[in-house]
């Protein structure tokens, strides 16, 4: 699997509601440094769990849109004395 990087500004605002989470339900600031810091242990040790919870629920959606399309050939196939 590749690494899951962030451009700078996704960076910059992921680290700013990391910071604004210390502030707002930990009654702490916390340093720029610190909360980069954590977004990379975050996206380094957590983000894979993440990561694949997203290709799962990908893979069941795609499954049901190709099995109502299947569905929908059937529904709009013609009889005929051919055996499948």
């Amino acid at each position: 699997m590749a690494e899951i990087k962030f451009s700078i500004d996704e960076k910059r605002i992921l680290v700013d509601k990391i910071k604004h989470y210390f502030v707002e339900e930990l009654d702490q600031e916390i340093a720029q440094f610190d909360a980069e810091f954590l977004l990379d242990f975050f996206t380094r040790e957590v983000g894979p769990y993440f990561f694949n919870r997203g290709l799962h629920d990908a893979q069941a959606l795609l499954e049901h849109k190709i099995e109502t399309i299947t569905e929908g050939f059937y529904e709009i196939e013609m009889p005929t004395e051919f055996i499948k």
